[in-house]
C-alpha cells in the first residue's frame, strides 16, 4: 500500500512570503528582514515549488499576489496570529481573543450610515474585532467571492449579472433630504420643493443610486438643479456641503447627525426618493453574530 509524501511547510520560508506580500517589494521585505536579496528570493521560490503554484505577478516594481497568494496569504496571517496567541498565552499574557469581521464599505454609502450600521457590532458579547475596507462594490464582491470579507455593504443589491455566490440582505431604506448652510436653508426652505429649481446643488456622480433616484426626480417634477460640483465620496459631498454655496442630499434616518457635524439645516425631504441599504454575504441564512446583530439592529432601530 502506497501512501502519498507529506509536504512539509517551511515556515522561515512563509515569514519571507508573507513579509514581501505585507511591504509591497523584495527590496522592503529585505529591510525589514534583514536579508540580502538574493536569499528572500531563492526561499520565495522553494515555497513556490513546494506549493506548485505561482504567489506573485509583477506590475511595475511592486508584486502583487496571485489569487492562489492570496489565499496564502490568508492563512499566513492566521498562523502568524496563532503564534503570537502561543507565545503570549505561555508568558502569562492575556491574549484578547475576539470574534473577527472583515467589512466591505462601497465607496458610495455615507459614512454616518455605515458607522450605525457597523456600531452594534462592536458591542456584542464576544466583543467584535470590526476591520473595515471600502472600494467599489464589484471589486469587494470579488474579496468576497474567496473568503477575504465576511460582509459587504452596498446602497444596491448585488445583480445577476455578478458571477459571485453571495446573498443579498435589505437593511432598510429610507427618504433622502436636502440640507444647506442656514443662509441657504432659509431661502430655500420657503416654497419648498418649487423652489429647488434652478438651485444650487453638490451631487453624488452619476454612478450612484442616489443619484440616479435624484435625477429621475427632478426630470419627473419639470424642475433643472444647478450643479455646482460631483463627489462620488458622500463624505467630502457633505464636507462641501457644510462649507459652500450649495445644498446637499442626505439621508433621512441621520438628519439630526448631519445638521450637527456639519453646521447646516434641514430644506425639506423628498419622500419619494429612497436610498436603500444592502448587506452582501456568503450565506443565505446569516450565521456570523455579528452581523446578525448588524441587520436586526438596522431593522429594529435604525431604518423604523
Amino acid at each position: 500500500m502506497y501512501h502519498r509524501a507529506v509536504k512539509w511547510l517551511n515556515y522561515h520560508h512563509l515569514l519571507y512570503f508573507w513579509t514581501v506580500a505585507k511591504e509591497g517589494t523584495i527590496t522592503a521585505a529585505c529591510e525589514k528582514l534583514r536579508l540580502a536579496q538574493p536569499t528572500i528570493s531563492k526561499q520565495l521560490r522553494t515555497l513556490e515549488e513546494t506549493l506548485g503554484h505561482q504567489l506573485f505577478r509583477r506590475v511595475g516594481r511592486n508584486l502583487v499576489l496571485t489569487e492562489t497568494g492570496r489565499v496564502a496569504f490568508r492563512y499566513a496571517n492566521q498562523i502568524f496570529s496563532l503564534g503570537r496567541e502561543l507565545v503570549d498565552t505561555l508568558e502569562g499574557h492575556p491574549t484578547g481573543k475576539r470574534i473577527r469581521l472583515k467589512v466591505g464599505v462601497a465607496d458610495v454609502l455615507p459614512k454616518m450610515i455605515v458607522q450605525r450600521l457597523l456600531r452594534p457590532a462592536l458591542k456584542t458579547p464576544d466583543a467584535t474585532h470590526v476591520v473595515c475596507y471600502e472600494g467599489k462594490p464589484n471589486a469587494l464582491l470579488a474579496q468576497l467571492s474567496v473568503q477575504e470579507l465576511d460582509l459587504v455593504l452596498s446602497d444596491s443589491p448585488m445583480g445577476p449579472e455578478v458571477k459571485v455566490r453571495a446573498f443579498n440582505h435589505l437593511l432598510g431604506e429610507c427618504s433622502i433630504s436636502v440640507f444647506g448652510i442656514p443662509r441657504l436653508s432659509s431661502k430655500y426652505r420657503h416654497g419648498f420643493p418649487q423652489s429647488l429649481n434652478r438651485a444650487p446643488f453638490y451631487l453624488p456622480t452619476d454612478n450612484t443610486s442616489v443619484r440616479r433616484q435624484l435625477d429621475y426626480w427632478f426630470f419627473s417634477n419639470g424642475f433643472r438643479p444647478f450643479v455646482v460640483a460631483e463627489f462620488e465620496d458622500s463624505a467630502l459631498l457633505s464636507v462641501f456641503g457644510g462649507t459652500g454655496d450649495a445644498l446637499f442630499p442626505g439621508p433621512q434616518v441621520v438628519e439630526e447627525e448631519i445638521e450637527e457635524f456639519y453646521g447646516v439645516a434641514l430644506v425639506g425631504r423628498l419622500e419619494s426618493v429612497r436610498e436603500t441599504f444592502y448587506a452582501i454575504s456568503p450565506e443565505q441564512q446569516l450565521k456570523h453574530p455579528a452581523v446578525v446583530k448588524i441587520v436586526e439592529s438596522a431593522h429594529d432601530e435604525l431604518f423604523t
